[in-house]
C-alpha cells in the first residue's frame, strides 16, 4: 500500500466518523481548570465534565507547592526514575501513598494509562490468565492484551460468571482486574465478592481505583471505603482526577514494588515525571486527609441530582443510570442526541460532555459532580438539563 493510499483510507474512516455522529476534536481551555472555565472563544461557562472532583486543581495550597516545588527542584527530571530521574519528594510521596491507602509499599507512575500497563504486563504473560469485567476502562483492556496472557472478560459486575472462568482455568498464574469505580457508568465493583473469589480460585486482584481515590472511605479510596484490605490486592490510582494533579501510582506488597521497579517496562523505560508534580501532590494529599468537608459537600451534590432527576425527570424518559459517585450518566437514544443535548447546554452556559461508542456501548451525557460547585450552581444544572430534556421529542432524546 502506498502512502497516498494509507492516507485516502484514513480520510475515508473520518468521513464515515463524521456521518455517524462520532466525530471528535479537542476543546481548548482558556483559563484553569474548576467549576467554571473560560473558553478559547472569550465565554466563560460551568464546567461539569472534568475529573476535578474536590476541586484541586487550581487550589491554592497545591499551586504554591508547585511553584515551591520549580524552586527546589526545577522543571524536568531528567531521567528515567532507575538513572537519575528519582528525587526526594518523589520518594517520600510513595511511602506516604503507600501508608494512606494500608499498603506496605508503593511506586509513581506518570499516568494511570502507565500504570495499567507497567503492572500487568509485569505481573502476567504467557500461560497466565487475567479476568476482565467487559466495561473496564480501555488502559487495563490494553494491559491485559499487551501482557500475552489469556485474556477472558465477564459481563459487567458478573460475580457468578467470574468464578465459572476462574473454576475452569488451569492458568499458573490468574489475575483479576477491574474497575472500582466505572469512569463513563459511576457505579462500583463488587470488590468483596471479588476478593473472596480470589482468595478461593488463588488469584490475584488488581484495583484501577482511578475515581474513588480521594473520595471515597474518607479520601482513601474504594478499598476503604468497602473495609477491605489482603495482600492479594494490588491498588493502583491515579493522581489527576480527585487529587487534582497528574500521574498515579501503585501500593501493594514489598515484593511486587520491587518486582514492578526491576522489570515493568512502561515504568523502566520512560523518563520520570517532574519532581514538582510530587511537590505538588504531598499538598494536595493534605487536603484529601484533612478536608473532610469537601467530600460531604460533593456528597449533598450527588444527592440532589439524583433526587431531582427521579422527582422532575421521571417523565422525559431518559434513564439516569444508578450511580451513588460523582460520576452520574444520563442513557440517550443515539449519538446525534447526545451531541443536541450537550451543544443545547452548551448555550446555556453549561459544559457537559456526550459520550459515544466506542468509548462506551450506548451514547450518553456524562455528568461529572464537584465540591467546586456551590449548591445554586448545580441547581441551575438541574433546571437545564429538565429544560433540553423536555424540549426534546420523547422518542429522540432516549
Amino acid at each position: 500500500m502506498s502512502t497516498i493510499s494509507l492516507f485516502a483510507e484514513l480520510e475515508d474512516t473520518l468521513v464515515q466518523r463524521r456521518a455517524q455522529h462520532l466525530w471528535r476534536e479537542r476543546r481548548q481551555l482558556a483559563s484553569p481548570q474548576g467549576a467554571h472555565v473560560r473558553l478559547h472563544d472569550g465565554r466563560t461557562v460551568l464546567n461539569f465534565c472534568s475529573n476535578d472532583y474536590l476541586g484541586l486543581a487550581n487550589h491554592p495550597a497545591v499551586v504554591a507547592a508547585a511553584q515551591q516545588g520549580v524552586l527546589a527542584w526545577g522543571v524536568g527530571s531528567g531521567a528515567a526514575h532507575l538513572v537519575t530521574g528519582h528525587f526526594t519528594p518523589q520518594h517520600t510521596l510513595e511511602a506516604r501513598l503507600a501508608a494512606f491507602s494500608g499498603k506496605p509499599a508503593a511506586i509513581l507512575v506518570s499516568t494511570g494509562f502507565m500504570a495499567n500497563l507497567a503492572a500487568i504486563s509485569a505481573l502476567v504473560g504467557r500461560g497466565d490468565a487475567v479476568f476482565a469485567d467487559k466495561l473496564n476502562h480501555a488502559s487495563l483492556n490494553d494491559a491485559c492484551q499487551l501482557a500475552r496472557a489469556d485474556f477472558k472478560r465477564f459481563t459487567h459486575n458478573d460475580v457468578a460468571q467470574l468464578e465459572r472462568l476462574l473454576a475452569s482455568s488451569s492458568a499458573a498464574r490468574k489475575l483479576i482486574a477491574v474497575d472500582a469505580v466505572f469512569s463513563m457508568d459511576g457505579d462500583l465493583a463488587p470488590l468483596a465478592a471479588y476478593l473472596d473469589l480470589a482468595e478461593r480460585y488463588d488469584a490475584v486482584l488488581y484495583v484501577d481505583d482511578a475515581h474513588g481515590f480521594g473520595v471515597l472511605g474518607q479520601g482513601r479510596g474504594s478499598l476503604a471505603e468497602l473495609g477491605l484490605a489482603s495482600t492479594r490486592i494490588i491498588y493502583m490510582a491515579t493522581l489527576g482526577k480527585a487529587a487534582g494533579v497528574a500521574g498515579a501510582y501503585i501500593a501493594a506488597e514489598q515484593v511486587v514494588i520491587d518486582y514492578l521497579v526491576n522489570t515493568a517496562r512502561a515504568y523502566i523505560y520512560t523518563t520520570a515525571a517532574p519532581p514538582l508534580l510530587a511537590s505538588a501532590l504531598h499538598a494536595s494529599l493534605d487536603v484529601i486527609e484533612q478536608d473532610e468537608a469537601r467530600r460531604e459537600r460533593l456528597q449533598a451534590h450527588i444527592r440532589y441530582f439524583k433526587q431531582f432527576f427521579a422527582t422532575e425527570l421521571a417523565g422525559a424518559g431518559c434513564e439516569l443510570l444508578p450511580s451513588d459517585t460523582a460520576i452520574q450518566p444520563i442513557i440517550v437514544a443515539d449519538n446525534a442526541t447526545a451531541l443536541a443535548l450537550s451543544q443545547a447546554l452548551l448555550a446555556a452556559g453549561i459544559l457537559v460532555a456526550a459520550i459515544r461508542p466506542p468509548t462506551v456501548p450506548t451514547p450518553r451525557l456524562r455528568v461529572t459532580l464537584s465540591a467546586a460547585h456551590t449548591a445554586d450552581e448545580v441547581a441551575f444544572l438541574c433546571t437545564e438539563i429538565r429544560q433540553v430534556l423536555l424540549a426534546q421529542p420523547k422518542a429522540a432524546a432516549c
